[in-house]
């Protein structure tokens, strides 16, 4: 683990090539690819090329235990309590799929919520899906957590990160409100591990889940899954696969045995190729340090805001900066032209619904964040549209 002040950023940053040629300002949409996860996936081709199936039990096999272990390390996690999904929506099925709703038929989640986690619920029968609203747009208030949670509740189900604010929500307060009348809660990090730290001790929490694909630099194809090891010993789900049963290379279909640890949460055979990306990822981000990277984020972000205000842009997070993570939201008009005309100036950001989304990592740098507003200022006072806008360095040179 390193520290943030000793950190060579620089020599971090030469890992990712898109910064040869692109001001990327996207993780919250995809991670940028590294030479290290190139470099697993190439590995993953070479081993299926010399040893065809049998690279699954010299190596492959390993290598998904490896990435069990990583995330382990990565949450602060027991052993056995994590394992591989292949998407949230695959994840959220199988822990649905552990609930009765007899007696507790209530899922508590959010407006700001990514929509993944509602559909899994809304299109159950006789489940009651109560969507909690925000009075900011930005974060929701533990008052109305409070409020909700009642002895019908069977889970809360909401995020450590809201993806259309970057406001880091207070999952042990909210795992207290849920646990003080027997609900679960169930945390989607999905852009939150790997830029902020998690300790899913101290947090308390009943799931925890997240990805490859944006903070952890593992792409697509792999998500973790944490169970609280209560869970893990009671709960015994009826969405399933192969890899969930305890003596899968048995192949014996008459009769079935769940792992004992978090295994049996899991579905079919996993993309391999992911797996390798995704440990590669994880393992560079648990080398730097996830408290390093908090540390020169927290540096861009606060870099960037205040660039953007001296610019005159609006924005839209919370006052008090540690409540934010790397994602900043600028409330523009017809917000998807704007990312396309950034991007003709090869700076990649996206947008969502009313906002340009701008998610500075650690890798990147304040003179990417001084670029970004210098083109976003020009466009929304509408000085230049396309080829016509400048940077400063290009004005001065010209």
């Amino acid at each position: 683990m390193q520290n943030a002040s000793v950190t060579d950023w620089s020599a971090l940053r030469a890992e990712f090539p898109v910064f040869e040629h692109t001001t990327y300002l996207n993780t919250c949409s995809l991670g940028a690819l590294s030479r290290q996860a190139r470099a697993a996936v190439n590995q993953f081709l070479d081993l299926w090329q010399a040893y065809g199936a049998s690279a699954w039990y010299k190596t492959w096999l390993g290598e998904v235990q490896a990435l069990r272990s990583s995330y382990q390390r990565l949450l602060n996690a027991q052993p056995g309590t994590c394992t591989i999904q292949h998407s949230i929506s695959s994840a959220l099925s199988v822990i649905a799929s552990c609930y009765d709703y007899t007696q507790r038929n209530k899922i508590i989640t959010t407006a700001l919520d990514f929509p993944t986690i509602p559909y899994q619920w809304l299109v159950k029968p006789n489940v009651e899906v109560v969507i909690l609203p925000s009075d900011d747009h930005i974060g929701i208030a533990l008052e109305r957590y409070a409020a909700a949670i009642d002895e019908r509740t069977a889970l809360v189900a909401t995020s450590h990160v809201f993806f259309t604010s970057g406001y880091i929500q207070p999952a042990a307060e909210i795992t207290k409100l849920a646990h003080a009348l027997g609900a679960h809660v169930l945390i989607d990090g999905y852009q939150a591990a790997g830029q902020i730290p998690v300790d899913v001790q101290a947090l308390d929490v009943d799931w925890y889940l997240t990805g490859g694909l944006k903070w952890l630099l593992g792409g697509p194809g792999i998500v973790e899954l944490y169970a609280r090891p209560e869970l893990v010993q009671r709960l015994q789900p009826t969405t399933t696969g192969w890899f969930a049963h305890g003596q899968q290379f048995a192949f014996d279909p008459e009769n079935w045995s769940y792992w004992s640890d978090a295994r049996r949460f899991e579905l079919g055979t996993p993309a391999v190729a992911a797996v390798y990306a995704a440990r590669a990822g994880m393992d560079l981000i648990l080398n730097i340090g996830v408290e390093a990277i908090r540390e020169r984020e927290l540096l861009l972000v606060a870099d960037l805001t205040s660039r953007a205000r001296e610019a005159g842009l609006r924005l839209k997070l919370p006052a008090n900066l540690e409540e934010h993570a790397g994602i900043v939201m600028f409330p523009v008009g017809e917000p998807s032209q704007v990312v396309r005309t950034l991007a003709e100036h090869n700076v990649i950001v996206d947008y969502r619904p009313g906002h340009v989304r701008v998610s500075p990592f650690f890798y990147n740098t304040v003179d990417e964040n001084q670029r970004v507003v210098e083109l976003l200022a020009q466009i929304v006072s509408g000085e230049g549209r396309g080829a016509r806008i400048q940077t400063k360095e290009q004005r001065t040179q010209g």
